[in-house]
């Protein structure tokens, strides 16, 4: 090993008995069971629905309680212990009149009984961390204690005597329920489309900012996003489309402060109703009438410059072979109708009067200026790029953790499940090159945030609709076809052969080599393509070796899957797949103890129990062992 980084290490631990400590240490850790991995996907800004599966573990926190309460306590007293768990401030205030010292006194104990239970698996050091600040010294004293210790008895009611007439049993208790919940869940992947469609995605984006251990992996929707906080303008248009067309334009303006006064008077200057155009969720019928035309006009507009760009986009790259999405050129303006493919059609609602039938990309000078602000504001929104900050620290196009792979979208292949190769800058690339590829210009774009037409600002628009995406998937995205045609065989997105087989374990299994997994316990998890469980499709697919854990925790979704969302759980023990049903309210489970019923598969079950030393964590903990191990070496 090079002795000027032993050197450096040697600063860390200057002397032989600091070196033997840690790897006495760090020896002991990998002899610990593996932490528990929870993996979700395709969240899709229902940030309700995320935070009580995240709050529950998927049920693991009532099986923790049945664990340790079995004997004492009664289906229904377990079901109050695990609401108060879940949401403990909104709990206390609901029981506030109900309250006396013997139920704080009985509920505290509860919930150190269950703390220790929970974080029995990791070192004190790291309960330690995981205890809030400012009860930590009371919760850890607490947490060891001996019961049947005479000597301490007193000591202990002292404490939680103080805590009760102090006026600190709330508080106490929040920190110990929030602390259940952390230890409950060791690390969180986050497979995929945090954003679009539903409400919330800012405060799913504030909840892993504050989450104890997260990684992401990049959807589609996700990458728009970071497209448009990179200042893309083909990007910032197609989110105000998506936000326009679920009525969600309050979070670009409310919650990212991004101003759309411009576009908006612009769009309510040259478009009118539309029935094509009206926002589609139920949110629209409490809406009032000249709001939804206001929603209505900006989704026209955004529509038409998004197309306009498009097809400047497609000109400007001709290696990204989009060509035939260059649908403004082919509609006959004077008769309204289009030849797609050597089909003619009508072309009904449509909006075109800002669009130059001789030249239809060109942008007006309104619709620069529109374009120039619309970019600045984005750029310059703070909250919007910590949250895009953010999802670029902890994400990747895909991740190899504990021996699986984990990717939202797909590996592009051919018919006959062969890797299918991109030919791009003189490179010819399939399968991890080809995701390393794009996660590399993804990356250049975001860091060079002036750049507008680009090559890597320009890539991100291809992995939104290109056939060759790994995170698209299809051969082409028709959304003009979806608001101009009515013929629903131009809707159709073919899909990449990869959808069809991923069904079969030896393709499965040559994707997983191709990412350097062979491992008999290696799994694909997938998001990004809904399970229809409801007409029978398993979200277990290539004999257990590919899991797909879309299940719809995006409303419009859920009538075509009939589920809620999938959630994958992956403890010591092995691999449970979970299906939720819709969340209703957190004043349904605080009042009526109204938990998302989970029904759990197993996936996989190794024949002995999984350590820390078999996981990625242990692999880098043993690399540790052997540089303290050289360096111990180096100063004797």
């Amino acid at each position: 090993m090079n002795n000027k980084y032993l050197s450096l290490l040697a600063k860390s631990y200057p002397t032989k008995e600091s070196i033997i400590r840690e790897i006495i240490n760090l020896k002991a850790i990998q002899r610990l069971p593996k932490g528990t991995e929870y993996f979700v996907s395709d969240l899709h800004g229902e940030f309700n629905a995320f935070q009580h599966i995240l709050r529950n573990g998927s049920g693991s926190v009532k099986e923790k309680i049945k664990e340790v309460f079995k004997e004492q306590l009664t289906c229904y007293e377990q079901n109050e212990l695990a609401s108060l768990i879940y949401y403990p401030e909104e709990t206390l205030n609901h029981l506030n009149t109900e309250l006396n010292k013997e139920w704080f006194e009985v509920t505290i104990d509860q919930l150190i009984e269950l703390t220790k239970h929970s974080g029995r698996k990791y070192t004190r050091s790291k309960v330690r961390k995981a205890l809030p600040q400012r009860y930590a010294y009371i919760i850890e004293e607490l947490l060891y204690q001996i019961k049947d210790n005479d000597n301490k008895t007193d000591y202990y009611n002292q404490i939680i005597l103080d805590i009760i007439q102090l006026g600190q049993s709330d508080s106490l208790i929040t920190d110990l329920c929030y602390t259940i919940q952390e230890l409950v869940v060791d690390h969180l992947h986050v497979v995929g489309d945090i954003y679009d469609r539903g409400p919330e995605p800012d405060n799913i984006m504030e909840a892993l900012i504050n989450y104890h251990s997260v990684d992401i992996q990049w959807g589609n929707h996700d990458v728009i996003w970071i497209g448009a906080a990179a200042g893309s303008p083909i990007c910032i248009m197609a989110i105000i489309r998506i936000c326009a067309r679920y009525n969600n334009l309050d979070i670009i303006e409310d919650t990212y402060g991004i101003n759309l006064r411009s576009l908006s008077t612009y769009a309510n200057q040259h478009y009118t109703e539309n029935k094509a155009f009206i926002p589609k969720t139920e949110t629209s019928k409490d809406s009032k009438k000249q709001d939804l035309l206001e929603i209505t006009n900006i989704h026209q507009a955004s529509a038409i410059l998004q197309f306009k760009l498009e097809e400047q986009l497609i000109t400007r790259r001709p290696e990204f072979k989009m060509e035939h999405r260059q649908l403004l050129n082919k509609i006959d303006y004077n008769t309204s109708s289009i030849s797609i493919k050597g089909t003619h059609y009508s072309l009904t609602n449509t909006c075109f009067k800002t669009i130059d039938p001789v030249n239809p990309s060109k942008l007006t000078q309104e619709e620069k200026v529109i374009i120039d602000k619309l970019v600045h504001n984005f750029i310059h929104s703070e909250k919007l790029q910590r949250h895009i900050d953010f999802l670029m620290k902890k994400g990747s196009m895909y991740l190899i953790y504990n021996n699986n792979l984990l990717l939202h979208g797909c590996i592009p292949l051919n018919e006959d499940g062969s890797l299918k190769t991109f030919t791009i800058q003189n490179q010819q690339l399939k399968g991890r090159e080809l995701l390393d590829f794009f996660e590399d210009n993804l990356r250049s774009a975001y860091k060079n945030k002036k750049e507008r037409e680009d090559f890597a600002t320009d890539l991100i628009w291809y992995l939104w609709t290109g056939e060759l995406s790994s995170l698209f998937g299809k051969k082409e995205m028709t959304t003009f076809e979806r608001y101009f045609i009515q013929d629903t065989t131009t809707h159709l997105e073919e899909k990449n052969p990869y959808y069809a087989k991923r069904e079969d374990k030896q393709i499965i299994q040559s994707i997983l080599k191709e990412f350097g997994l062979s491992s008999e316990h290696s799994h694909l998890i997938n998001g990004h393509t809904p399970v229809k469980e409801i007409k029978g499709e398993s979200p277990i697919k290539a004999e257990g070796k590919m899991l797909v854990i879309d299940g719809g925790f995006s409303k419009p979704y859920q009538k075509m899957t009939g589920l809620a969302g999938y959630t994958l759980l992956y403890n010591s023990y092995g691999m449970q797949l979970v299906a939720h049903k819709p969340f209703s309210s957190v004043h349904d489970v605080i009042t009526q103890h109204d938990d998302i019923i989970s029904i759990k598969r197993l996936v996989d079950q190794p024949t002995k129990r999984q350590l820390v030393k078999d996981t990625t964590i242990g692999q880098q903990l043993q690399e540790s062992i052997n540089d303290l191990t050289n360096l111990l070496n180096f100063l004797t």
